[in-house]
């Protein structure tokens, strides 16, 4: 396991390697010129070219790039225009609360997505499965921007039950999980369902009932473990998206993570921050990669001898 852990991580520097090197040709290849928007249409061409020079975008594209790398590797991502702060320390003030909506979400998804396929799987046709694939179908087809004013109109405004926006409690932290953890648990529950629903007609199911095994052992023990590799993939998949797709549902409540930093420099113009914040989300797309394939080799162990065969 060590070993397999050991090459995971490997692989993953030229990854990051890759993404950060995209994540500068996007910001600095784009057409229109990022200065004269920053500014604006009426600014002087002194104040263009000295905002410019301040950046580091007069010299040549290979110079800035490795100007870039380094302040990457060194963690100096250059200051906000606009507060004047330190980039990285901006993002990282701001990480917490990203992680703990990300983290929440994907809990609410968990908790209902998990349960409900593998019941789903085993009473197959029953009304229960029927209603839990109206479920998902109805949790896919309700975007967050739409979801979450309902929940603020539902639960805040009318019942008085829950705050609008903001950062604080617990409390604060309920209607945005539940409208980002909805969409995941309606895709999970069905990925869920279809891979449990493929593992009960494997002989060796057949066998642990044969045996005389609880019905319930025989589904959780063997079944839901074996059918984990498909619902990781999409867990691993949708974590990183949490990340990004965070900037609707961030934005609506209020909430002070990296999806509203980046909407927010986006509306200033602040360019550095706003590459700060998409490397960022690149990157969580490459941790959430090197997480998955972790739990591939816990789930299968088949998985870590297959690649040391294959070494």
């Amino acid at each position: 396991m060590r070993n397999y852990i050991l090459r995971r991580l490997l692989l993953t520097i030229p990854v990051i390697v890759g993404v950060s090197t995209l994540v500068f040709l996007f910001i600095h290849l784009i057409p229109g010129d990022p200065i004269q928007v920053m500014l604006g249409e009426s600014a002087k061409p002194t104040d263009v070219e000295a905002l410019r020079r301040a950046l580091g975008l007069d010299r040549p594209l290979s110079e800035q790039y490795m100007a870039f790398f380094k302040g990457l590797v060194t963690g100096n991502l250059g200051v906000s225009i606009h507060t004047g702060q330190p980039i990285l320390a901006t993002i990282v003030s701001r990480l917490p609360a990203t992680l703990e909506l990300t983290l929440s979400s994907m809990c609410v998804a968990l908790l209902i997505s998990i349960p409900l396929g593998v019941i789903s799987a085993s009473k197959q046709y029953s009304l229960l499965d029927n209603g839990s694939m109206f479920f998902a179908l109805l949790g896919i087809s309700m975007p967050n921007f739409w979801l979450g004013p309902l929940l603020i109109l539902l639960f805040s405004v009318n019942l008085g039950w829950l705050p609008v926006s903001g950062r604080g409690g617990l409390l604060h932290l309920v209607l945005p999980a539940i409208t980002l953890g909805t969409a995941l648990a309606a895709k999970l529950t069905r990925m869920t369902r279809s891979s449990v629903l493929e593992i009960l007609h494997e002989d060796y199911i057949t066998t642990a009932r044969s045996k005389g095994l609880h019905e319930g052992f025989v589904i959780f023990k063997h079944a839901l473990r074996n059918a984990l590799i498909p619902v990781i993939t999409v867990i691993g998949i949708q974590f990183g998206a949490l990340l990004s797709g965070a900037l609707i549902t961030e934005t609506i409540f209020a909430w002070p993570g990296i999806g509203r930093l980046t909407i927010t420099a986006i509306q200033k113009r602040d360019y550095p921050l706003v590459q700060g914040c998409v490397l960022l989300i690149a990157f969580g797309y490459v941790f959430a990669n090197l997480i998955t394939d972790l739990a591939y080799a816990w789930a299968d162990p088949r998985i870590r001898f297959e690649n040391k065969n294959s070494d």
